[in-house]
């Protein structure tokens, strides 16, 4: 459905490929070497938007990579509160099938329907953070646009190292799959 747009480093739109990167409302971009912005536009109003990431069942219904579920989705909404997620490979023609990804979520601000702020880490399934892996602070903006709503995540990592390790595992690719599941919902719920 969206073209995976390539990053650009805070420069003009030039090529033909990040034109149809904006004809798709689909934008990325690396700030500073430790930031990654990503930004899309949702056929969706605000207060709906911001629901899809507060409640477990829709969460269940787009936050995963094809392929793959969310058999685990424990969420604690509030700021102080944590979202224990557990994503599995279901497809047995992917290699990885019958794998587990544990995360841990932890909201630090939330201000309904405008922002999400957290930290996010690998995590095991009892909880425990992996410290030897990135873990970005994130801030989600829902901007209202009527009868849509730009979302943009800022994802702030510690080092220009660990954004490269996290894109190097494929970030880029699950995050588009999953904001692409995301647009399938938003389609199907109009």
């Amino acid at each position: 459905m969206y073209k995976n747009c390539k990053i650009k480093n805070n420069r003009q739109v030039k090529n033909k490929e990040e034109k149809l990167c904006q004809i798709t409302k689909w934008f990325q971009r690396v700030e500073n070497e430790r930031f990654l912005v990503l930004e899309r536009v949702y056929d969706m109003p605000r207060d709906q938007l911001f629901q899809l990431f507060k409640e477990p069942e829709h969460l269940k219904r787009w936050w995963s990579t094809d392929g793959w579920e969310l058999p685990v989705c424990n969420m604690d909404f509030r700021p102080g509160g944590v979202w224990h997620y557990c994503m599995k490979c279901v497809d047995k023609n992917q290699e990885e099938y019958g794998m587990e990804s544990w995360n841990k979520t932890i909201y630090k601000d939330i201000i309904e329907p405008e922002k999400i702020v957290y930290n996010d880490y690998f995590s095991d399934a009892e909880g425990n953070i992996n410290e030897s892996m990135p873990s970005p602070e994130v801030t989600m903006e829902f901007i209202d646009l009527g009868s849509q709503t730009k979302l943009v995540s800022r994802s702030e990592f510690d080092s220009a190292d660990s954004l490269q390790a996290v894109l190097d595992m494929g970030l880029l690719e699950g995050i588009t799959q999953t904001w692409n599941n995301l647009d399938v919902l938003v389609e199907r719920l109009k």
